[in-house]
């Protein structure tokens, strides 16, 4: 954190003690407690991660909201309160439809959220969505944990706790991170840490094997792909349902923007036609139109914006303040020292607010640089990059939601 004061030439100064870094003496006292500071810090750290591991390995509940289709109820494991996870009856019938389901050798993520859609059935008041679905499929926490189970995590590297006798095919499991674990373990179970669970699983062991066996044989796809399809991705919602549009193809190579969330399980009545040519055509346009209605307005000239105007001077009237209060801490006695610590901590919420509030007219006000550089690319449209296209795109827009009957258009400027 000093280091980072250091980089912007920022002082530090504490309210309740005798630092003040612009001071030798401060700075000598500051870094003498950093140095006692920094290994304790690192000792809390190994503590903290041991007591961890070490609940772990006894199959402790590690916090946190229970899986979808368990509830948590009070316990106590080797005379250590703890919570158990109980079979949620509704929930649990949803899990086990699902596990049968993709054990099947045709049945795909999308089918299943399809007959989740279509016979209403919903997952935390939700639709049911195949990222979810995934991450639930490999969670070893339904499955009934035999020899069968236990011999997959020992060939594909896991760190099994239990003994094989323990592996009854009753209890579920718990998965852990290894300590070392540089890997996803979605995608890889070497040195992930496997623990009998308290609790007893509500899948076969044989329908939970089926199921992550099918997952490991799908292909894979790279996470946070850069769009290619179009310079409005990440920008155009369905008018409808609010997902977002992504691009199709059909057999005769035409272009369509189609609703994510009707592709998944048809949970939406969908946007409409909308073509992806001619919908980026009419998108262009009316960003040039917009555009040109601003820089009239605006006169060609940079004016300020009188409400940020107000908001600085009103920050730099808090902050004098709250460094009048600092000066007179110097030699104050407790009454005085409780006084300005409680009007410095009203002081310093109010300037966060105030700072919030620059902070969200500054992303409105656009620079005069900004819009040449806008002008440029809205002039060579043809002939700018995909990429210049995007920014663009966001120079100018928020969001779009469109449907084939109409577009909704939320501008920057």
């Amino acid at each position: 954190m000093m280091e980072l004061f250091q980089e912007y030439d920022v002082e530090f100064v504490s309210s309740t003690e005798k630092f003040d870094t612009s001071t030798p003496m401060g700075r000598a006292m500051l870094n003498i407690c950093i140095v006692f500071a920094q290994p304790e810090r690192e000792t809390i750290q190994k503590r903290v991660t041991d007591a961890y591991y070490s609940r772990c390995l006894k199959g402790f509940h590690m916090s946190g909201q229970a899986p979808y289709g368990f509830q948590l109820e009070p316990t106590t494991v080797e005379g250590i309160r703890t919570k158990m996870m109980e079979p949620d009856p509704a929930a649990a019938d949803h899990v086990r439809l699902m596990f049968e389901m993709y054990a099947e050798p045709g049945t795909s993520f999308g089918d299943i959220s399809r007959y989740f859609e279509e016979n209403d059935i919903k997952v935390y008041g939700k639709s049911l969505f195949r990222p979810f679905l995934s991450q639930l499929l490999r969670n070893p926490v339904y499955a009934q944990a035999d020899l069968e189970l236990y011999e997959f995590f020992k060939s594909q590297g896991a760190a099994v706790v239990n003994d094989a006798a323990d592996f009854a095919g009753t209890n579920g499991c718990y998965l852990y991170q290894g300590r070392d674990v540089k890997e996803d373990k979605d995608r890889s179970l070497k040195d992930q840490i496997l623990v009998i669970a308290p609790h007893e699983g509500i899948v076969s062991s044989d329908t939970w094997l089926k199921c992550r066996k099918k997952l490991m044989a799908n292909t894979t796809f790279q996470n946070g792909r850069k769009a290619r399809n179009t310079w409005l991705a990440g920008k155009v919602k369905c008018g409808k349902c609010g997902y977002a549009l992504k691009v199709t193809r059909n057999p005769s190579g035409y272009e369509y923007l189609r609703c994510n969330k009707r592709s998944d399980h048809k949970g939406c009545p969908g946007c409409g036609t909308l073509r992806k040519a001619e919908f980026e055509q009419f998108i262009f346009t009316a960003m040039g139109e917009k555009f040109r209605d601003f820089k009239h307005l605006r006169g060609g000239e940079e004016k300020a914006n009188p409400k940020l105007t107000a908001y600085q001077v009103e920050l730099a009237q808090v902050e004098a303040e709250i460094e009048k209060l600092l000066d007179t801490l110097t030699g104050a006695n407790a009454t005085l020292l409780a006084y300005a610590n409680k009007k410095i901590e009203e002081l310093d919420t109010r300037r966060q607010k105030i700072t919030k509030a620059i902070a969200d007219l500054s992303v409105e006000t656009i620079s005069q640089q900004q819009i040449d550089l806008l002008s440029g690319y809205l002039d060579d449209w043809e002939n700018i990059s995909f990429e210049d296209k995007r920014k663009a795109t966001d120079g100018l827009i928020s969001s779009i939601g469109a449907t084939s009957e109409y577009v909704k258009i939320e501008w920057k400027i």
